[in-house]
């Protein structure tokens, strides 16, 4: 089973469940959300990946097993996410980047694809400059559904992937993961893996009688 995290485009959109593909919780205010017709919520999510990628860049990743679509996440400055407005622990901070939506699909839930999508976010915004990641997280426990209330994402499932608690609050807290620690875990990473090839890349012995040429007419 081949498992990958790539960048999310439009087209991606229509492999989404309904309760990920239909969320504006947080790229309207409630006041625009409020207006737009059920019919209508996949088309304006798609215009506002479609906007955002033009005017911003890269602003998701999605989760694939064996090429299937099963998990999705969706970020950007908090500008383009006015819908985070009403929530008492708003604003996100100026220099971070806000995570809004994290979905994986039930039957691949537990097996730590959510984890693979934040560090997939992390890996495409460290290059980019940005200081920090941050998320409204909801304190209280799963609806019977599983899907997270209102497209706010459990606390305890950011805290599980590197986020701290930002700002305090009952149900919503503010929490936040510093993209510094994420560089130096990425490139501990990296620099473990080079050693690893090293350690296992064959070395060649030229075979006892042959000689070796360079030069032009060199096999």
């Amino acid at each position: 089973m081949s498992r990958k995290v790539v960048r999310l485009t439009p087209d991606h959109l229509l492999a989404l469940a309904d309760h990920p593909r239909t969320c504006l919780r947080w790229q309207l205010d409630p006041v625009a959300r409020s207006r737009v017709r059920p019919q209508e919520r996949a088309a304006e999510l798609e215009a506002w990946v479609s906007e955002v990628l033009r005017e911003w860049g890269s602003c998701g990743r999605v989760v694939l097993v064996d090429d299937e679509v099963v998990g999705a996440a969706l970020y950007a400055p908090p500008a383009y996410l006015p819908g985070a407005s009403d929530l008492p622990t708003a604003p996100a901070g100026p220099d971070a980047v806000l995570l809004a939506q994290l979905w994986v699909d039930d039957e691949h839930r537990g097996g730590g694809l959510g984890r693979m999508l934040v560090q997939g976010v992390a890996r495409d915004l460290v290059p980019r400059g940005f200081a920090a990641v941050e998320a409204f997280g909801d304190t209280r426990d799963l609806p019977r559904d599983g899907l997270a209330r209102d497209c706010v994402l459990p606390a305890a499932f950011l805290g599980a992937v590197g986020f701290r608690t930002q700002r305090a609050h009952g149900t919503t807290p503010r929490m936040r993961m510093e993209l510094r620690t994420t560089r130096a875990w990425m490139s501990d990473v990296e620099q473990a893996l080079e050693r690893l090839v090293g350690a296992v890349r064959p070395v060649l012995k030229p075979q006892q009688g042959r000689t070796f040429r360079s030069g032009p007419g060199a096999p």
